[in-house]
């Protein structure tokens, strides 16, 4: 069982640690165990319940009301919300919770109820992505273990290879080809899938080499099927100076092809870019960087 700190749970529910004290001491909504030093420590328990009635306070539900409802009620009453949901939020607790609770088939039903609502694009980038977000502050707290991770990518995996799936049934590629690769050692290939998804939408010639890939194996793949474009992405926690030095290495291998770079280092870190580096953050930021792409062949 995970041990949370009320740190840990407002990063994560979004929910103010003063407030979640005044809800524990007013309503007795969790019950926090204590340290030998009289810190208070929160189970996996006690967060699922806290995202849940975050869900039913953020859509209207006062907390004194919130407080009469057994665990079974506080359940359904969400399922209700996850049902007809009109913001992002909703959905992103509730994977939240399927999440901690393993439980693929409430994660599945709310992501197929957001794509049905917002479209598969639309999904990805303001439910999904967020998502992921959380599960990354979920590790650095060191609070969910690497099954729980493995679980809930391997579903969103298969979602998107399915949609890829889907696209390349009509698929011509009638653009500049792009190579789609993760560094050595990077194995975060969730938002990879999804560039790789929207470049086959938008008519470019996609090489997908996927996760790990060592940089002369990436430069004989180029020597056979030359690109026009890399695309890559930085997921995993390294130093500033480290991130730069391995961008620069990139623009050496191969100096006059541009990159197309993603990923929540960026975001942290802000590094400087070598040339005709471009960070793509949003799927608008992607596709116009496809149109200078198709511009310049």
């Amino acid at each position: 069982m995970a041990v949370y700190s009320i740190k840990d749970l407002e990063k994560i529910s979004g929910i103010k640690a003063h407030t979640i004290r005044i809800w524990e001491r007013r309503y007795a909504l969790v019950n926090p165990q204590r340290t030998s030093t009289n810190i208070r420590y929160y189970s996996d328990e006690d967060l699922k319940k806290l995202l849940n009635i975050s869900i039913l306070n953020q859509n209207g539900f006062k907390i004194s009301k919130i407080a009469n409802l057994d665990d079974d009620q506080l359940r359904d009453r969400v399922l209700d919300l996850c049902l007809d949901a009109r913001n992002n939020s909703v959905q992103i607790e509730s994977m939240m919770v399927s999440l901690l609770e393993l439980d693929e088939r409430k994660f599945l039903n709310v992501l197929s109820g957001a794509i049905i609502k917002y479209g598969f694009e639309h999904t990805v980038e303001f439910v999904l992505f967020p998502f992921l977000d959380r599960i990354g502050t979920l590790w650095q707290a060191g609070t969910i273990n690497p099954a729980q991770e493995h679980f809930i990518s391997n579903l969103i995996r298969q979602k998107l290879i399915v949609a890829i799936d889907n696209e390349m049934q009509n698929f011509t590629a009638t653009g500049p080809r792009i190579i789609f690769f993760l560094p050595e050692g990077e194995l975060h290939e969730i938002g990879l899938l999804f560039y790789n998804f929207l470049a086959r939408k938008e008519g470019l010639d996609v090489v997908y080499l996927g996760m790990s890939v060592p940089l002369g194996d990436l430069k004989q793949v180029n020597q056979v099927r030359p690109a026009d474009a890399f695309f890559t992405s930085f997921v995993s926690a390294r130093e500033k100076n480290e991130l730069e030095n391995e961008l620069q290495k990139l623009r050496d291998y191969f100096p006059e092809i541009p990159f197309l770079v993603n990923g929540l280092q960026f975001k942290d870190l802000n590094p400087k870019l070598p040339e005709d580096f471009t960070i793509v953050s949003t799927i608008k930021s992607f596709k116009e960087a496809v149109k200078l792409l198709k511009f310049s062949e």
